[in-house]
């Protein structure tokens, strides 16, 4: 038995601590960052400045919801928490993160989201893929080729967990030939150092599928879109998706 203790108190006492809390009767939510993003001290400041912001406005609402119907707290305060990590690091210069939730408001189950940050090191600050491309108008050839290449993905991911009944474009509505409205995305990894191997989108629960298909990544190719970019873009593209980067979590 005091194996066991011993045990459990080490595993307890190796529990990463959170870089940002907020605990009240109403909420108790935790914020993360990766040791990776800790040592880049502009970004780990970005990426807290956003973190309190979401950890203030989902007090306020759990405070609010409290007031106006206690009795959905008798089970206690709601329990939240986010984490940012580091997908991807691509020419020394472009961080991609991502930025996954959890959020339990004691609903039908927990909810899920995820979403991307792409970090310039050299400009110090966040920007989007757009650098990578001549041009990435809504509806424009890139952005249509894009969502193409992401739609195929999608079907084969779905082929592969058996759930070809979904895969019908009523699910992809929402995959539109627009930045905004494509998908949260990262700079895949390459087997190839300090290049990228093209991209990958990120969906959470609900945005392509039922609940309980969870999550989907769709991966595009950079040789898909090899004749939409720019000298840069030429610059950090290149090589192949590592072995097993489709199945680790990310």
């Amino acid at each position: 038995m005091a194996l066991i203790a011993t045990c459990a108190t080490t595993a307890f006492a190796a529990d990463p601590k959170p870089d940002a809390v907020v605990k009240t009767r109403s909420i108790e939510a935790r914020v993360f960052l990766d040791d990776r993003i800790k040592a880049e001290a502009a970004l780990a400041a970005d990426c807290l400045t956003e973190a309190r912001k979401w950890l203030d406005k989902n007090a306020a609402e759990a405070a609010a919801s409290r007031k106006e119907d206690p009795q959905l707290f008798k089970g206690g305060g709601w329990d939240f928490e986010r984490k940012y990590a580091i997908r991807s690091v691509v020419a020394d210069r472009y961080v991609s993160l991502l930025r996954n939730d959890y959020m339990d408001t004691h609903g039908a189950h927990p909810n899920s989201d995820v979403n991307t940050i792409l970090w310039d090191k050299a400009e110090g600050k966040r920007i989007s893929i757009r650098p990578f491309f001549t041009e990435t108008a809504d509806n424009g050839p890139t952005m249509k080729a894009m969502v193409k290449a992401v739609i195929a993905s999608l079907k084969i991911e779905k082929k592969k967990r058996d759930t070809s009944e979904t895969a019908p474009d009523e699910w992809f509505k929402g995959v539109e030939p627009s930045l905004l409205r494509i998908g949260a995305v990262t700079l895949a990894p390459s087997t190839e150092a300090g290049k990228s191997s093209g991209l990958t989108f990120h969906y959470p629960p609900y945005a392509v599928g039922p609940y309980a298909e969870g999550e989907y990544v769709a991966f595009v190719p950079w040789e898909t879109l090899k004749s939409y970019l720019t000298a840069e873009g030429v610059r950090v593209f290149g090589g192949a998706r590592p072995k097993g980067d489709a199945d680790e979590p990310q």
